[in-house]
């Protein structure tokens, strides 16, 4: 009966407009997951890993909350697993509660059936990775055309080497409370600001080892969920080496690192002689194909 089911499911998927080729395992998951306008009609569940996987049973986030607003409607991507739907909900009524914000302004988080994005994030493939812009909502009533428009402020300074005047005490309160909630697995955001953070905390600072440094999140942080409780093919990141060895925060002097010795212009050396072979070109997430991807996901792409 399943090997039946299967087969049907092939079949529909082959029977799909822009579907030319025999086999649907080989076609461009990008393609096919980015074409996909709305969720599958599946229970909700996350398949794979953040960079390589799939979203059944996908809830998109309303436009407009009491405490958010959705940015960038045109790319769809405003999806993502239930989990994610509601951290979004308990979050932005925290940073409702801090002066200044009326909320929270949401950027991406998954397309409808996730899967590897035509542009843009090698990650946000489950629907458990959310990105928040550091810009302190001052009204929640922005039009789509105004949303297309705006943009995100950057809390790092022009060095790279501290935060700026836009960071502020409520940024780093409503870092804390994500990092502080149970759902979530890790944060990336800007080195400085992690920096920052580490100086000021009082107390307890275990939150802080949640908070992971990463190029390129100072217009935005970076929320990363746990796999959803009794997931099956779900696979939380796992720490690494470095990240066990620590155990505490992470607010060591190897932190130190992102805003001295990594910003340093590299040493010139002698140029190296060519290899006799070239390096294999790193394959990323829009060069995969279905077969990359767990089994799942081929008929989280079928599903109606």
């Amino acid at each position: 009966m399943i090997r039946v089911v299967s087969r049907l499911l092939l079949c529909a998927a082959l029977a799909l407009p822009g579907l030319s080729t025999p086999s649907l395992a080989q076609q461009k998951a990008n393609a096919l997951f980015g074409a996909k306008p709305s969720g599958s009609r599946q229970a909700p569940a996350a398949f794979g890993t953040y960079a390589k996987g799939c979203l059944a049973g996908g809830t998109q986030l309303r436009e407009t909350g009491p405490t958010w607003q959705a940015m960038r409607l045109s790319r769809n991507r405003n999806w993502g697993h239930p989990d994610a739907i509601d951290f979004v909900e308990r979050l932005s009524k925290f940073a409702a509660r801090q002066p200044g914000w009326k909320g929270l302004y949401i950027g991406d988080i998954s397309q409808p059936r996730g899967g590897p994005m035509t542009s843009g994030h090698q990650s946000h493939q489950m629907g458990l990775d959310i990105d928040i812009w550091m810009l302190p909502p001052k009204r929640l009533n922005l039009s789509r055309a105004e949303r297309e428009k705006i943009s995100s402020i950057s809390v790092r300074s022009k060095d790279q080497r501290s935060v700026n005047g836009n960071w502020t005490a409520q940024h780093m309160a409503i870092l804390k409370a994500a990092a502080k909630d149970p759902a979530v697995d890790r944060i990336f955001v800007t080195a400085p600001a992690k920096i920052a953070m580490c100086n000021a905390a009082k107390g307890n600072k275990k939150w802080l080892q949640k908070i992971r440094p990463l190029w390129g999140h100072h217009y935005h942080f970076h929320v990363r969920l746990k796999c959803p409780s009794g997931a099956r093919g779900c696979k939380t990141q796992t720490p690494s080496v470095r990240e066990l060895s620590k155990g505490g925060t992470g607010c060591d002097a190897s932190l130190n690192w992102w805003v001295t010795d990594a910003l340093a212009p590299p040493k010139k050396t002698a140029k190296p002689a060519k290899p006799a072979k070239p390096a294999p070109k790193r394959r990323n997430a829009r060069d995969y194909v279905m077969a990359d991807l767990p089994q799942q996901c081929q008929q989280v792409l079928v599903s109606r």
